[in-house]
């Protein structure tokens, strides 16, 4: 089974992404940590985004598609999910040129939404340990002790990008920018609207409702 998950920052694709492609047996296939894998392993597309990057620039859309390429030939045999990729109807329009070079197919196209005073709670609640870089929230998964990693006992932060104004700012560009890639997946019969706001276990259980019928 091969699927697209996308949605705006917060709405939990990662978490879901991650927790439903385990239980089907496939690979979770996210743009970050794939273009990190990249370069680390010097992979020609690696190479080649390493270079905008080091510029300051942005990696272009063919070579990031080259690495979901890379990605999905090598260990996605039995199926994958992207998460939060495509990113615009040109990534969008050559990921199915390069799906449909290797006899392949999206089987269900999921797009998470929810209204953006959540979205706002949920990553401006997002804590960070300094030390070991786990993750906690104030509200959903709180530390122990404040300020404290349950995990080394690093000190916890906010990053500067999860603050509310500039996370106001971010959903505004992604509102704008994902408009198109909506209408071009929304006309497709693989298209799915998901109701991400809910209580964690029970979007799971929708989203996964959606992907195989079972609840």
């Amino acid at each position: 089974m091969n699927i697209i998950l996308f949605g705006p920052p917060g709405v939990g694709k990662g978490t879901q992404g991650s927790r439903l492609a385990e239980e089907l047996g496939i690979s979770h296939l996210a743009m970050g940590d794939i273009l990190r894998a990249a370069v680390r392993a010097e992979t020609e597309a690696g190479l080649a985004a390493k270079g905008y990057m080091d510029a300051g620039k942005l990696v272009p859309d063919e070579v990031v598609v080259a690495m979901i390429e890379d990605k999905i030939l090598a260990d996605a045999a039995a199926g994958f999910l992207l998460d939060g990729f495509p990113r615009n109807v040109v990534q969008a329009q050559a990921l199915d040129g390069m799906l449909a070079k290797h006899a392949l197919k999206i089987d269900h196209t999921v797009f998470m939404d929810a209204p953006e005073e959540n979205l706002l709670n949920r990553l401006c609640g997002r804590l960070i340990c300094r030390a070991c870089g786990f993750g906690f929230h104030r509200q959903y998964s709180p530390p122990l002790k404040t300020g404290c990693c349950d995990r080394c006992g690093g000190e916890l932060y906010q990053r500067d990008d999860d603050r509310e104004d500039v996370i106001a700012h971010r959903l505004h560009v992604y509102r704008e920018q994902t408009a198109p890639l909506l209408d071009y997946y929304q006309h497709q019969d693989s298209f799915h609207q998901l109701d991400a706001s809910g209580e964690m276990d029970a979007v799971y259980g929708a989203l996964k409702r959606i992907v195989t019928g079972e609840g």
